[in-house]
């Protein structure tokens, strides 16, 4: 039996409502307090945000909506974006796996905003890629696998969410152990959450370092055992959702340039980069991610190796708007609360996030030599 989820209609209106006059009223406050605007992400559920991509792998699912809708919010803030982006991705797991019971149990929750979450495979990643080991490491017992260790830096994580996240599973016989990727529920016995903000930005996204004491992870929370064909099934969507944090703020500093261009036009001409340039080199992004963002479940590698450009492309192009946004606003964005000088130090976060900008060029340079 194959579970399918039916897709939900986003609210763009209530969304754009949500972020205007809810969102933008304390996105100096989530910066400056480190704040988790709980309530809002839970609102963006309610108006669809994160339903309009679960319809699973048999379905007719398409991307655009969830990346549009995350990049309104990360126009505001990317605290918030990114907290979006952490639900989207935990749906994806949820919609993408072959587990009933997860898409019957949890699944609807996340949808709603009811339950939330995070993706927890920052450190898998990492270690998939040899950048640094596996921190977590279970073993089989009857019924699913006691598992330990220590996750950094799991994001919009609250006392009863969800993330997903894997671990190494020693092989008798093997000097290579398997990987097993699986959901977690922050609520269950030997888990322990501990708030982690010592982040320039980004404070406000409720991230947390995670122990794990011997925590059982029954069978039906299993995504993939191994994990190797359910990475390559979630992977182009991974990635490309992260696309969405990049176009907001890519939107929203061109938007800051142009407030400037009346009393200070006739001197910023002289800038290398105009906010025309910078738009230009938007459209071009935004049609190409949602154009893939058509077919998610593309496993070519052809594939996936546009959607890593697209990925490093949104990157750069962020922390770009940002340098040229803060040149062009001056000293009036450089002030404690001025929006420059966040959208600068928010725009790195998409270059370090995982997969960060070193890391996509080596994925990319690794394809492409293959």
């Amino acid at each position: 039996m194959n579970v399918a989820t039916t897709l939900t209609a986003c609210d763009f209106d209530e969304i754009d409502r949500i972020s205007r006059e809810e969102l933008a009223a304390i996105a100096n406050q989530i910066d400056e307090e480190r704040i988790y605007p709980e309530d809002i992400i839970r609102a963006y559920g309610k108006a669809g945000a994160y339903a309009t991509h679960a319809g699973g792998i048999d379905g007719n699912v398409d991307l655009s909506s969830a990346i549009l809708a995350m990049a309104r919010a990360s126009e505001e803030c990317l605290s918030t974006g990114f907290c979006v982006w952490c639900q989207d991705t935990l749906a994806w797991y949820l919609a993408s796996s072959d587990s009933d019971f997860l898409k019957t149990e949890v699944l609807p929750k996340v949808l709603k905003g009811e339950a939330l979450g995070g993706t927890g495979m920052s450190n898998p990643m990492k270690a998939m890629g040899e950048i640094e080991p596996m921190r977590l490491k279970g073993v089989r017992v009857e019924g699913g696998y006691r598992v330990k260790g220590m996750l950094p830096w799991v994001s919009n994580l609250v006392e009863d969410g969800y993330f997903g996240s894997m671990f190494h599973v020693d092989v008798e016989g093997s000097d290579t152990p398997k990987r097993v990727m699986a959901i977690f529920h922050a609520a269950w016995d030997g888990i322990k959450l501990k708030l982690d903000h010592e982040f320039v930005a980004m404070g406000g996204t409720a991230t947390c370092n995670v122990q794990c004491r011997d925590v059982f992870v029954p069978d039906a929370y299993v995504l993939g055992d191994p994990a190797a064909d359910f990475v390559k099934r979630i992977r182009p969507g991974f990635t490309l959702l992260q696309c969405g944090m990049a176009a907001g703020m890519i939107r929203n500093c061109i938007d800051l340039m142009k407030q400037v261009e009346g009393p200070l036009g006739h001197v910023n001409k002289y800038l290398d980069k105009q906010p025309a340039d910078i738009e230009a080199e938007y459209d071009a992004l935004v049609a190409e991610v949602l154009e893939m963002a058509k077919t998610p479940y593309d496993l070519s590698d052809a594939f996936y190796l546009r959607v890593l450009k697209a990925r490093l492309r949104g990157g750069e192009l962020a922390m770009e708007a940002a340098h040229w946004a803060q040149l062009h606003m001056g000293a009036r964005g450089y002030v404690t609360r001025g929006a420059a000088q966040r959208r600068l130090r928010e725009a790195y976060f998409i270059g370090i996030v995982t997969p960060a900008t070193k890391h996509l060029k080596m994925l990319i340079a690794q394809m492409e030599a293959a």
